[in-house]
């Protein structure tokens, strides 16, 4: 439903008491902004995030060999030079109302810190897994106990830099983290590397924890810190849970209703990131019916684009009809649950 109003109306809403006088021209002016400045505003966030990925990606996993042979020291200082010119930018565009920039740059900064850590245990002595995985980047590899000091070094570092700069992003590289260190701690308490269906169901089981504390911390504060934990959550549990081998037909049809559960989430919580995992997962399980089905045949391409068509079509359906789906469905829980529930986002 779409409002039209005029400054004759908000001039009434200052006559009732509801506008102060002056914020019905401020308001106004928000309003008439050009439809070019916010499209640029949007693509403007656009790049702030690509720009911020981009520099971790170059200072995490794509951080080369050669940059081991300039030893711990250069190592260490360099990390920590990045660390405080990220940090001390992001507090002063953060005071100059720039917050996504500066909380971006936090986030870099606490990304930094596994890199500082590695150089300071090598410096120290207290690196554990000699020569064999010496390079930084098989931190982003290879699962080893070895590794924990630089995970739990970095939920630490994002927990300070969350007091300095309260923005959502900077929880990221925190998840990304925690999902490394359930890992790590697994192969810690086997005892020996672990399969790749046991590092399944511990991304698994990390990701639907992530998911719950996410939950809990949705909707307690102005700032919406539950998205980037939700997001990793479904990334780690959705990918578990894709990556299984389910044995048989029953399997496969228990993850399709998994996904369709994740669908039913999206509409509870009013979160379209569930819907997209869950609506890729019954669009999969779709394929796969569709490939046994049609296997061979000419219809085989056609399904998979009505398939196709059908998501899309879900998701507009979703997007006009979402406030109505979402108020059904909560209308239906008892009451005890809804005061678990968070309250909804626009």
């Amino acid at each position: 439903m779409s409002l039209k109003f005029d400054a004759q109306d908000l001039a009434r809403a200052v006559s009732a008491g509801i506008l102060q006088p002056g914020q019905d021209q401020r308001l106004l002016e928000f309003l008439c902004q050009q439809p070019e400045t916010r499209a640029s505003f949007q693509l403007a966030h656009i790049a702030y995030y690509f720009g911020a990925l981009l520099i971790m990606g170059a200072m995490g996993w794509l951080l080369t060999e050669a940059w081991m042979k300039i030893g711990d020291v250069a190592l260490l200082a360099i990390a920590l030079l990045y660390m405080g010119l990220f940090t001390l930018t992001g507090i002063s565009l953060w005071k100059r109302d720039l917050q996504i920039p500066g909380g971006l740059l936090g986030a870099v900064a606490v990304s930094l810190t596994p890199l500082a850590v590695f150089a300071i245990q090598r410096l120290t002595g207290l690196w554990l897994l000699g020569d064999s995985q010496g390079d930084y980047n098989d931190y982003y590899r290879y699962v080893q106990g070895g590794w924990l000091a630089m995970e739990i070094a970095t939920v630490i570092a994002g927990l300070l830099m969350l007091r300095l700069l309260p923005f959502p992003f900077i929880v990221m590289p925190m998840a990304v983290a925690l999902w490394f260190m359930s890992m790590d701690l697994t192969e810690l308490a086997y005892g020996s590397p672990f399969s790749w269906e046991q590092r399944r169901w511990v991304s698994l089981w990390f990701g639907l924890v992530l998911l719950l504390a996410s939950l809990l911390v949705d909707g307690r504060s102005r700032r919406d810190f539950a998205f980037w934990g939700y997001f990793a959550g479904l990334l780690a549990f959705w990918g578990g849970l894709s990556l299984m081998d389910s044995g048989s037909e029953w399997g496969k049809a228990i993850y399709c209703l998994i996904n369709l559960g994740l669908m039913g989430i999206a509409v509870l919580l009013r979160r379209p990131l569930f819907m997209v995992f869950g609506a890729l997962g019954v669009a999969g399980y779709l394929g796969y019916l569709a490939s046994e089905v049609f296997e061979d045949s000419l219809l085989f391409p056609i399904v998979l684009t009505l398939i196709g068509l059908g998501v899309i079509a879900l998701g507009i359906a979703y997007q006009k009809r979402r406030d109505q789906l979402t108020g059904s469905l909560r209308s239906r829980l008892p009451e005890s649950l809804l005061e678990y529930l968070p309250a909804l986002r626009r």
